[in-house]
């Protein structure tokens, strides 16, 4: 899947809608949707161009937190949301980085190491809400990994996704790749982790036979609730998601002040101007949000990026052979790349490469070594500093 022809094939399946669905029979107006559908910036917008340059890496490394040791170097701002949201005395927090930036990762850490200090305790100690089911289950099956691979949670923390799908045989117990699924179960023994949705957290807190499932809480139980995708939650579904948390807390005596909440999302929130996101969730959550709760990510420049970077070929691509950069002419994305290696390289490759994660490696190696993708790469952040600094003054505006 080539981006570019993704792009294009999207617009043209939007002309073709809008052409088909909206005729214009006065013939004073024909030719109208044509213009518009031609002029730039009044139906269409982009596609815009961004390379995504590595996060920051933090200073702790692995062992941030003793007792839950980490599988990998955690990001900057994933340490920022580690020191942030770890009991005790956890802090409210809006996790607004990107797509793939370990967002998971910054809440999901400080929730085990909390359950695990407090392995024992009954009760919920933490509550995900999710917008959909899909994503709750993918959610589930990666929390079961990460407590099934460390021998200290797997005895000692639990937890269960309660989703209104049922599965054929529900799971009683916590598995390599599952957690707790059956219903009952959960109800008998509450789970120290749930996974849910907000409909069926509201089920939760009005049917009698979901009562058992918070008759173990006390007032100071539950310590944290995660809002997953929080830009999905507005109008009539931001209110009944705010008076939900109001049942919530009241239905548990939960003090005031106490509960963390964690929102989360790929698309909200700006480090140089987070008034407008903290005044929101301060009103969604009912709960204190100080002016550093937004995290947001922090990638390297493309000076830092190149700083070891030696450049080991200066080709350029000549007129005559510019056409064929143009993914169009390709039926695929194997031949375009063979293509393009060849154009840039001078070097042919076999289709059984393109399985192997050596050669991708390789590739990538090879790319920052080309002057041209080095240039590119800084000619990209200046654009997107300019944008950044235009959207910025736009909305002090």
């Amino acid at each position: 899947m080539i981006p570019s022809v993704l792009a294009q094939h999207v617009r043209q399946g939007v002309e073709d809608f809008l052409r088909t669905t909206f005729p214009v029979s006065t013939p004073f107006f024909h030719g109208m949707v044509d213009r518009l559908l031609r002029k730039e910036g009044e139906v269409f917008k982009g596609p815009y161009l961004s390379i995504q340059l590595p996060f920051r890496f933090g200073k702790a490394g692995h062992d941030f937190f003793p007792d839950v040791p980490l599988s990998f170097r955690p990001y900057l701002h994933q340490e920022k949301a580690f020191e942030r949201l770890s009991s005790p005395n956890p802090k409210s927090t809006i996790i607004a980085t990107g797509t793939g930036s370990g967002k998971t990762e910054c809440f999901i850490y400080p929730i085990l190491d909390h359950c695990y200090r407090h392995r024992g305790e009954p009760g919920i100690k933490a509550i995900l809400i999710y917008p959909m089911n899909a994503l709750a289950t993918d959610q589930a099956h990666r929390l079961a990994r990460i407590i099934y691979n460390n021998p200290d949670l797997r005895t000692n923390v639990t937890a269960g996704l309660y989703i209104g799908q049922s599965e054929r045989e529900p799971r009683m117990i916590m598995g390599p790749d599952s957690i707790i699924t059956n219903k009952e179960t959960m109800r008998l023994n509450p789970p120290d982790i749930l996974l849910t949705n907000y409909k069926m957290l509201d089920y939760l807190l009005i049917r009698p036979k979901d009562y058992p499932l918070w008759k173990q809480n006390n007032s100071e139980t539950l310590q944290y609730l995660v809002v997953n995708e929080l830009h999905t939650f507005d109008g009539a579904q931001a209110t009944d998601l705010a008076c939900l948390i109001r049942r919530l807390k009241t239905r548990l005596k939960t003090p005031r002040d106490f509960l963390c909440c964690v929102g989360t999302s790929a698309t909200l929130g700006s480090e140089k101007n987070p008034e407008a996101l903290l005044q929101y969730v301060r009103v969604l959550f009912g709960e204190p949000f100080d002016d550093d709760a937004v995290i947001t990510e922090s990638q390297l420049t493309a000076g830092e990026f190149l700083e070891k970077s030696l450049i080991s070929r200066i080709d350029i691509i000549p007129p005559e052979k510019t056409d064929q950069l143009d993914p169009e002419q390709y039926d695929g994305y194997q031949s375009y790349i063979s293509s393009q290696y060849e154009l840039w390289f001078g070097e042919t490759i076999s289709a059984k490469n393109f399985d192997k994660i050596q050669w991708r490696i390789d590739l990538g190696e090879k790319l920052i070594e080309h002057l041209f993708f080095q240039n590119l790469l800084k000619v990209l952040a200046q654009v997107c500093q300019k944008r950044a600094y235009c959207l910025h003054n736009k909305a002090n505006f």
